[in-house]
């Protein structure tokens, strides 16, 4: 399963991210957590101090030994330089699997242990003042993009992603990667306007969206919510003395989080594996070969120096049964 939680900038989606991904970890499955926001702060809600944070290695500074690696002998692309964010698989790449050890996952993710299991945890790197002016974050959540064309996962395997704020999400093909997308919207005008957002573009992609409330503090807020976002709005979460101490860096163990969020998070995991049912392997191929097919015209070819749609496997479905050299 891959499933994303988006939402605008401080409304708590690192957090319920976080807590899903430790749910998940407490239920014994096999998680990659990767952070694709602008700010990188899902190491330090999955228990990361400040220096173990910022040792994480930034997928975007390893971007040529995951084209190289994922490229493998796949006769259409003629050199891992030719290779952009979006270039699809085809036969011959090498594809990846969320229980298996490879050369990407040495280089670009940590374990991370939790108090109820452990995670692979993988991060973009921070958007840092060398960048300003010269570069575009989405250039470094490209190797993100790339690793989740080529990721073949099954239905009792999690990849959970932290994308950047707001409507930022839209900025490449990435939101169309994921089985399922959780938005987080607090109780507010200002909250619920990412979801408007969100909600007229995903639909002409099939992007199967459900809102999480946060930050509700009683009837009157979920019937705000309700009024919002209709049917999308999935379950809520109020106040927590668990996470205020996990944002402080004093986590109680996860058993004891409450009732009600552990609730919430069942609602989140039932909800998510319901998704996988609908998983419609030739739209996902055909959504992919588009958004690259778009970024070939706009700026690839010119920039490669190739005609990037000859490097689509007209032939090629990326799924379970996909087979990826040795």
């Amino acid at each position: 399963m891959k499933i994303a939680f988006v939402g605008k900038g401080g409304s708590g989606k690192t957090t319920l991210s976080s807590l899903f991904v430790r749910h998940l970890a407490a239920a014994g499955a096999p998680v990659v957590a990767i952070d694709a926001d602008i700010n990188q702060h899902l190491g330090a809600a999955l228990g990361l101090d400040e220096a173990e944070a910022a040792a994480l290695p930034a997928m975007g500074e390893h971007l040529p030994l995951i084209k190289e690696y994922l490229r493998g002998t796949n006769p259409r692309i003629a050199s891992a330089d030719t290779m952009i964010k979006t270039t699809p698989p085809g036969e011959g790449s090498r594809l990846l699997r969320v229980r298996e050890d490879n050369p990407v996952y040495d280089a670009c993710a940590r374990q991370v242990e939790l108090d109820g299991g452990a995670v692979r945890l993988m991060v973009t790197g921070p958007f840092t003042d060398a960048d300003l002016g010269v570069a575009c974050y989405h250039s470094k959540t490209g190797a993100v993009e790339l690793c989740l064309n080529h990721l073949v996962d099954g239905p009792d395997e999690y990849v959970v992603t932290d994308m950047t704020a707001g409507s930022d999400s839209f900025a490449s093909g990435m939101f169309t990667r994921f089985d399922i997308t959780f938005l987080v919207a607090e109780p507010t005008r200002k909250g619920v306007s990412v979801y408007r957002q969100y909600k007229e573009y995903a639909a002409d992609f099939d992007v199967t969206l459900r809102v999480v409330g946060n930050k509700v503090q009683g009837p009157d807020d979920v019937d705000f919510l309700r009024e919002q976002v209709g049917d999308d709005l999935l379950t809520t979460v109020g106040h927590s003395d668990w996470v205020r101490a996990m944002e402080k860096g004093r986590p109680a163990r996860f058993e004891l989080l409450g009732e009600a969020d552990r609730d919430a998070l069942r609602t989140l995991h039932t909800t998510a594996d319901a998704a996988y049912a609908h998983r419609d392997r030739e739209r996902y191929t055909r959504q992919m070969v588009h958004f690259h097919l778009k970024n070939a015209r706009s700026w690839g070819n010119e920039r490669t120096g190739v005609d990037l749609a000859a490097q689509v496997d007209p032939g090629f479905v990326l799924g379970e049964e996909a087979v990826a050299p040795a």
